[in-house]
């Protein structure tokens, strides 16, 4: 197979956290689901797509949450809890970047975590460039996601489509991939996921 660029999803794939954050902030602060499920089914998808302000989003939700601190405190919790980088993956991104090949992120993100994925997790040294959501102003799995990305690694780096190969961990996420004729691969784990790249 000839691929010169390969575009990773974050959470799921590069990022694999023992817990979503909401899962375990309901476990530490007594807080139901239902308590969370509206801001993140309502609001927060504005955020995700840049149409929104997180922090300006959460702070009619945080005292229902029993959250006694400030948003940016809130954040930082949150954030924290999802900072769990797969070292097994960052080292074959590595290796790929040694050969030449171009490896990117393309994550559904609200523009804070984007900013702590590129600083405070390392993620602009990582990859050769972040593509989130918030910055796209689509998110996964629109197709105008991947089409904004394929368009700009073609324009950036004169790739094609079909030389792209795709990692994520949602199976309709990589359906859409193959539509634009990119190398799309579910990621069940890192064994299987290191079996196919490893050919590269």
């Amino acid at each position: 197979m000839i691929i010169k660029a390969i575009v990773f999803d974050a959470d799921g794939v590069v990022i694999n956290s023992p817990d979503y954050f909401s899962v375990q902030y309901q476990k530490e602060f007594g807080v139901s689901n239902d308590m969370m499920l509206p801001f993140f089914k309502g609001k927060f998808q504005d955020c995700l797509v840049g149409k929104a302000d997180l922090k300006e989003e959460l702070k009619p939700f945080l005292s229902g949450w029993k959250w006694a601190g400030t948003v940016e405190e809130f954040l930082g919790y949150w954030f924290k809890v999802e900072h769990h980088i797969d070292e097994r993956v960052v080292r074959e991104i590595e290796r790929l970047k040694s050969m030449g090949i171009r490896c990117y992120l393309g994550t559904k993100q609200e523009k804070y975590r984007t900013e702590y994925m590129r600083n405070r997790m390392g993620f602009e040294e990582i990859f050769d460039h972040i593509y989130s959501s918030a910055e796209v102003g689509y998110k996964k799995p629109d197709k105008k996601f991947f089409e904004f990305i394929s368009a700009d690694i073609k324009n950036k780096d004169n790739i094609d489509p079909e030389e792209i190969m795709f990692w994520d961990d949602e199976k309709s996420n990589v359906a859409v991939s193959k539509e634009l004729g990119w190398q799309g691969y579910f990621y069940g784990n890192y064994d299987d996921f290191n079996k196919i790249v490893s050919q590269i």
